[in-house]
């Protein structure tokens, strides 16, 4: 009686193996196939965002995500496997998914735009940029908003759709840059004496570069000036300092030199019983 059990049982155990061994198999190798996927995308996302200056709580939202959608993947790949219908499944699952688009649409938008900055990273974390009238520092790129720091201190959000179909200006893009800046001195000054104290300054300060080398040559001749453009390539992180340092000691040479800096004044005559006085 026993022995016939026991064999029972053993055909029993059998006809499953054949029946669903193969299915077993396929939905195993599914998900481990899945899984390793899975840990791949979470560990290129999480670095991304890391890189990005994404706060943690966004990443722990992100990765719980990723989790979700590849459970529901595998659980609908293991059913599809055994012959459970899963259209109902597939059509509730989308039709969640469209109230919820549909519901939160900006916020969806904004997010599929910081994931394409993540990926073109026109600026990164520590670059200042100006973007939609606003200048600052990029302190973090989050999913949905960027993070700027302006130079009095404010903290700037900006939505990653508006920033995505914008003009962004990067300047630390590059190591060097290029300063422009104009003096005008009056037209019975000594062009050449004003040109001369300009490049000794240039030559002497530690900041300006030698190469590309400073242009410094008349562009315009004005209504009460002549005009001299000064282009000097710097070093990007000395650009403001090279900037201030420029107007101020080019003024001070030129007082020193006896070089005049026009600005605009007012002649006022005034005429007493019909004679100028």
């Amino acid at each position: 009686m026993m022995f016939n059990d026991m064999e029972t049982t053993l055909n029993t155990l059998k006809e499953f193996a054949l029946k669903y061994g193969g299915k077993l198999l396929f939905c195993l190798i599914v998900f481990l196939i899945g899984r390793i996927l899975c840990k791949a995308l979470i560990k290129i996302t999480k670095k991304g965002m890391n890189k990005a200056g994404t706060g943690e709580g966004v990443i722990n939202l992100i990765t719980i995500l990723i989790k979700a959608v590849f459970y529901i993947v595998i659980a609908l790949v293991v059913l599809d496997a055994f012959d459970v219908p899963t259209t109902s499944f597939v059509a509730l699952f989308s039709a969640i998914g469209l109230a919820i688009s549909l519901a939160v649409k900006d916020t969806l938008a904004n997010f599929a735009e910081g994931l394409m900055l993540l990926i073109t990273k026109p600026f990164k974390i520590g670059d200042y940029i100006e973007t939609e009238g606003v200048q600052g520092t990029v302190q973090r790129i989050e999913l949905v908003y960027t993070r700027l720091l302006t130079v009095d201190n404010k903290v700037v959000l900006i939505p990653n759709g508006e920033i995505s179909g914008a003009r962004i200006t990067n300047y630390s893009a590059e190591p060097t840059r290029r300063l422009d800046l104009v003096f005008s001195i009056g037209y019975s000054d000594d062009i050449d004496r004003a040109k001369q104290v300009i490049e000794e300054i240039v030559d002497n300060h530690p900041y300006a570069l030698k190469e590309p080398a400073p242009f410094i040559r008349v562009i315009e001749h004005g209504a009460s000036s002549i005009d001299i453009a000064a282009r000097i390539w710097v070093a990007t992180e000395h650009y403001w300092d090279l900037n201030f340092d420029m107007k101020e000691m080019v003024k001070t040479e030129f007082d020193r030199h006896g070089i005049n800096i026009p600005y605009p004044h007012m002649d006022i005559n005034i005429l007493k019983n019909g004679t100028e006085d």
